[in-house]
């Protein structure tokens, strides 16, 4: 927790850093490129960096956990740090990385408020940047730990599948031969590849297999940028990797994980993409067969947009009792439903644990009409892919 002082001076000046945390984390990444461009080359996300995303993620993340501190001094906010925790190992940052890191935004703080930084508001909002450093290092260690270590494994691709226009499946095995380590269902891994400049970007991607299965198995939509470059990864997995090819690969790892007990009300709800982590989580449930009712919702353009749609089908149909709901913008066709994903006549039953993954307004949405069916907020779990907005906002 903060000292008193720091507190109160963190309270005092929160307004201001608020206000200008844009332009702050603006002129960090800025500072920390130009000082270390290896990160934006081979670490973080080019397409996000370009897209302002990620300046808007740390901002709000930065803002949100000191807000947190004041409002709540003796409880430290673990969903946010685990959830960045584990963004962060699956990518590989180090500790080291975190001096790094206070340099510049120390640097950057210092150049946009000027005289406003004090000796006095400098100690204070290192305060805060430790506590939150620290507290995610450690949680770091113990994922590095559980994992095995936060290196790459190469992974051989077996098998690539075409799910749709825009959505390809990639099967991969150990290039080593050696074992394949369960996940938990709703996990995703860190993906490199190297591209044609001589970056190494890494990508995560929710990983679409039963948690027991003797290969990984994810599913890459390939992003088409519209005002903005089209995505990089995603372009290049589905242009050039075939079968034989070889990719890094983290471990597993992801806070939107599977938590049920049998008899348990589950939903799953998704859409887009976002049905990748619900396509593990029905494997995983008809696997332990899960006697509960299950929920299933998902929205999508139309049935052909719709990725893994057998194998959302088959999973359900192998569940004691389970429904599942599709909605599509255009095309529904039989036992489907035209439009946007309502919840509004779907029976919600009490004590369901609800997951939901798929842009943001659509999770708001669901998220929303959940808790108007009863269900608590802290028993609905999201993902969002890409910088975590939500997250940062609150």
């Amino acid at each position: 927790m903060l000292t008193e002082q720091s507190a109160a001076t963190v309270r005092a000046t929160l307004p201001a850093v608020g206000a200008a945390i844009g332009e702050i984390t603006e002129r960090f990444y800025d500072r920390l490129f130009a000082a270390h461009p290896e990160l934006l080359r081979d670490l973080f996300n080019r397409g996000n960096q370009a897209a302002g995303t990620q300046r808007q993620a740390l901002a709000g993340s930065i803002a949100a956990f000191a807000t947190h501190l004041l409002d709540h001094p003796d409880r430290r906010p673990d969903a946010m740090l685990g959830r960045i925790a584990h963004k962060h190992a699956s990518l590989g940052v180090a500790p080291e990385q975190y001096h790094v890191v206070h340099e510049h935004l120390f640097a950057a703080i210092a150049e946009i408020l000027g005289e406003a930084v004090t000796p006095e508001v400098a100690a204070a909002w290192d305060e805060v940047y430790w506590l939150m450093a620290n507290a995610l290092i450690a949680i770091e260690k113990r994922l590095y730990e559980e994992s095995g270590g936060p290196g790459p494994r190469r992974w051989e691709v077996v098998e690539r599948v075409e799910e749709t226009a825009d959505v390809t499946t990639f099967r991969l095995r150990p290039a080593d031969g050696g074992p394949v380590t369960a996940f938990r269902a709703g996990q995703y891994v860190s993906v490199g590849v190297t591209l044609p400049d001589g970056a190494r970007q890494i990508r995560q991607y929710s990983l679409t297999g039963a948690p027991a299965d003797s290969v990984r198995q994810f599913s890459v939509k390939r992003v088409h940028g519209g005002p903005t470059p089209d995505g990089e990864v995603s372009t290049h997995l589905h242009a050039h990797v075939r079968p034989g090819d070889v990719l890094e690969l983290s471990e597993p790892y992801g806070d939107l994980v599977l938590d049920a007990g049998d008899d348990t009300p589950v939903l799953l709800a998704s859409a887009g993409i976002g049905v990748t982590p619900m396509i593990a989580m029905l494997a995983g449930l008809a696997a332990a067969g899960h006697r509960g009712p299950v929920t299933v919702v998902h929205g999508d353009r139309s049935p052909a947009d719709h990725a893994l749609r057998a194998d959302h089908t088959a999973y359900a149909g192998k569940l004691a009792d389970a429904d599942a709901h599709f909605f599509y913008e255009r095309d529904a066709g039989p036992g489907a439903r035209t439009g946007l994903v309502d919840l509004a006549d779907i029976a919600v039953r009490p004590g369901t644990r609800a997951y939901l993954c798929g842009p943001l307004p659509f999770m708001r949405a669901v998220r929303a009409q959940l808790i108007g069916k009863g269900v608590a907020p802290a028993d609905i779990h999201y993902e969002v892919f890409g910088p975590d907005l939500w997250l940062a906002q609150g």
